[in-house]
This record gives C-alpha cells, sequence and structure tokens, in this order.
C-alpha cells in the first residue's frame, strides 16, 4: 500500500520531501535540545479534522456556532495543563512560544515599562528583552548577565541590579542554560522589589513535569511553555499564571493578539499531557538528564571546554574554537554532514559573531526519545571529537555518516515507521 497515497496523488513533490525527512529523521543523531519526536497520538490529533474548524473565544464563550466538542477538547487541554503545574489559570491558544510571551506582557505591563531578562548572548531568548525583538523595542530592558567567574546565574547580583532598576517584570527560564533555575531565589527578588516574576520554561517543562527539575509554579505570577521541546507534543505554547492576572491573560491572546485558535494543537496539546503522566514519561524525563551527563562527561574526556563545567539539565554548551580550533558554524555543518545535528551557538562572554559564534548548543530528549542510553552517550560523543577533530575531511565526514546511519537503525523514531517507505 502506497504511504500517504492522497498526498501522492495530488501534490507528489511535497509527499517525496515530507517521506525524506521522515528518513532523515530516522538516519541522524538528532542533538537540538529544542526538537524532539512526538508520539503517534500526538500526531493523529495535530493531523486531524479539528484543522477545519474555526473556535475565536474560549469554551462556553465563542463567536461561532458548531462548538460541541471544541469546546471540551480546550476544557480538557486547559484542565490538564491546570492540574500538571498546580495554577490557577491557564490559557493553551497561543501559536508558539513568542506570542505566548508577548501576551503576557501586554497583559500585565504598559509601554516603557522595565523588564529584566537573562541577554540572549548569554542564554537568554529573544522575547526576554533583547533589542530587536518586540520586547526591547516595546519596554525597557535592563538584561542581566551571568558570572564572568562561573558562567552561572548570580542571584545576590541580579537583586542588586533589580533593586537599582527597579523592573515591573523579571523573567527566568532560558534558551543556553545547563544548570537548574532557583526559583526561589527569583520570587525572593520580585518580592523585594515588587516585580512580577514571569517564567519561561519552554525548554525544560518535560524535565519539570518528569520531577527531574523544580517548577517556578505556584511561585511565579505569570509563566509560558512551548509543547514541543521536551514535553513532545506539537508546535504550540500555553500560559499559566494566578487566578489575579486570568481575565488580563485571556484578553490579551483574545481578541488582543490572535484570532482562531489552532484547534488540532490545541487538541495534541491535551494528548502530551495525557502521555505526561505515565510512569513511562517520568523514566523518560530521569534518562534525558542522565543522557546529558554522560555526554557532557565524554565531551569534557576528549577536551571540550563545557559552559559551566557541565550540566543539570538536558542541555550541553560547549566551546569549540579554543578546545579545537574551529568556529561553532563550521562545527555544526561538520557535525551535520557526519549525521550529527546540533547548533552553533553563542557562549557566555564571547567575542564571536552570532552566526559564526564560539560554540555549539546540543541536548539529549531526542535521542533519549528513541531509547538511547549511557552507552551510546559515550559512543555520540566519541564522533563529535572525531569529527571536530576532522573536520575538513570529507572522508571521514562520510565514514561517520554511514556508522552513525546504521547505528540509528537499532533504535525506533516515535511516530516513525519506516514499514511504511516500503512499496
Amino acid at each position: 500500500m502506497t504511504y500517504l497515497p492522497a498526498l501522492e496523488k495530488t501534490d507528489p513533490q511535497i509527499r517525496d520531501l515530507i517521506l525524506a525527512e521522515e528518513k532523515r529523521q530516522w538516519n541522524v543523531i538528532r542533538l537540538i535540545p529544542s526538537e524532539n519526536y512526538a508520539s503517534k497520538a500526538v500526531l493523529e490529533a495535530s493531523g486531524s479534522v479539528l484543522t477545519n474548524i474555526y473556535s475565536e473565544g474560549y469554551p462556553g464563550k465563542r463567536y461561532y456556532e458548531g462548538q460541541q466538542y471544541t469546546d471540551q477538547i480546550e476544557t480538557l487541554a486547559i484542565e490538564r495543563v491546570k492540574k500538571a503545574f498546580g495554577v490557577d489559570h491557564a490559557n493553551v491558544q497561543p501559536y508558539s512560544g513568542s506570542p505566548a510571551n508577548m501576551a503576557v506582557y501586554t497583559a500585565v505591563l504598559q509601554p516603557g515599562d522595565t523588564i529584566m531578562g537573562l541577554a540572549l548572548a548569554q542564554g537568554g531568548h529573544l522575547t526576554h528583552g533583547w533589542k530587536v525583538n518586540f520586547s526591547g523595542r516595546q519596554y525597557h530592558s535592563a538584561p542581566y548577565e551571568l558570572d564572568p567567574k562561573t558562567e552561572r546565574l548570580n542571584y545576590d547580583q541580579i537583586w542588586k541590579q533589580a533593586k537599582e532598576v527597579k523592573p515591573k517584570l523579571i523573567v527566568a527560564g532560558y534558551t543556553a542554560y545547563p544548570r537548574i533555575i532557583e526559583w526561589n531565589r527569583f520570587r525572593e527578588i520580585c518580592d523585594d522589589v515588587g516585580a512580577l516574576f514571569h517564567a519561561d520554561i519552554s525548554h525544560i517543562t518535560g524535565l519539570i513535569l518528569g520531577g527531574v527539575h523544580p517548577s517556578p509554579f505556584p511561585m511565579a505570577d505569570t509563566g509560558i511553555t512551548t509543547s514541543h521541546k521536551s514535553l513532545r507534543g506539537p508546535r504550540g505554547a500555553m500560559m499559566m499564571c494566578k487566578a489575579a492576572h486570568a481575565a488580563a491573560i485571556d484578553k490579551a491572546i483574545m481578541p488582543g493578539l490572535q484570532g482562531g485558535p489552532h484547534n488540532n494543537t490545541t487538541a495534541a496539546i491535551a494528548v502530551a499531557f495525557k502521555e505526561a503522566e505515565s510512569p513511562a514519561f517520568k523514566a523518560y524525563a530521569a534518562q534525558i538528564v542522565k543522557n546529558a551527563k554522560a555526554l557532557a562527561e565524554r565531551l569534557n574526556k576528549h577536551g571540550f571546554r563545557l559552559i559551566t563545567g557541565g550540566t543539570d539539565n538536558h542541555l550541553i554548551l560547549f566551546e569549540t574554537f579554543k578546545s579545537k580550533g574551529i568556529l561553532g558554524r563550521d562545527a555544526s555543518r561538520a557535525l551535520d554532514r557526519a549525521g550529527i545535528v546540533a547548533n552553533c551557538n553563542l557562549v557566555p562572554f564571547d567575542t564571536q559573531t552570532p552566526m559564526n559564534p564560539s560554540g555549539v548548543r546540543i541536548g539529549t530528549p531526542s535521542v533519549t526519545s528513541r531509547g538511547m542510553k549511557e552507552p551510546e552517550m559515550a559512543k555520540i560523543g566519541d564522533w563529535m571529537n572525531e569529527v571536530l577533530t576532522h573536520a575538513t575531511d570529507e572522508a571521514v565526514l562520510a565514514r561517520i555518516a554511514g556508522e552513525v546511519k546504521e547505528f540509528c537503525s537499532s533504535f525506533v523514531c516515535p511516530g516513525i515507521d519506516p514499514l511504511n517507505w516500503k512499496e
């Protein structure tokens, strides 16, 4: 039986590209920490007839009729999010993480208010106050930095800065920080200076729900997360908050920033949170951290300088320029040619440019979803060292790519069935 038969008939070019992407995801080691494998159940919900319907408004308060089932689906998703995080209120309609952060700021801030988030070049996100982003243009951004000696958060220094700039909101939660976040310290700082505490847990939601990273809730006033990454859901987002901010949060999304929600994504979010309740998910989250520590240890033995010296979560940030004499972009491209997918990344206090920085960022959610464990991490670390030692030797890279493909054939990808490729 032909795989994706309707697509093959209507648009074979797109069908072939999707098929090629499936094969790529099967045949390579994916180490980008924001990527993962969604389950078949999540993919089925994402690709369902729910994409056919408009549902502007909220359950019980829609602008369109015909919401008998979408109301139930969205309510299920909301209740599962609230239960998982122990929060007063949740909104599952944001299209992605950036609009979710925008909606929170719109709800609780006024243009020109001061916000504090970790500087982008040190592990923060564009929407945490970067100068070219809406968050740095619409609000006064006073970014905090890591301690130059430890490359970790210096809570005393952040506290001192907060007393000086008196922000209306402080953002905690990062895209390239490999250590546990002490949420209680941010709560103390915010209480002292009269700021709102906003947590962006997009990268670590799966770890939080799996019990291997502390949760900022219910301490945080507001928070957001994407629904993919370590959670393994669809490409969407949600907002969580205390009851005092619920009405403003909802109004900021609809009618403030968005129209109709993507009901297929809402259903898939509900499925992802159902899956996250299982013992298997907790085991997966714990293995993510074990794998990251094992891979970090292997890279350290090969002479790579790890930012902060290691990791407590799913993520490893390491410096390649001084360690191996190769810049991050060149390193990530060499790894990609060898079947190991990573992304170049600035390291704290980097002297290079964002387009070709000094470091590489990797993570273990995807390989953990495939069932890989500590022995496999050692092998991956060895391959990475060989690649970056021989980054310009295409014969070496091609050989390793072949070895990686053979290696990956032993590990199943959730949501992908290679039997579909046999026609």
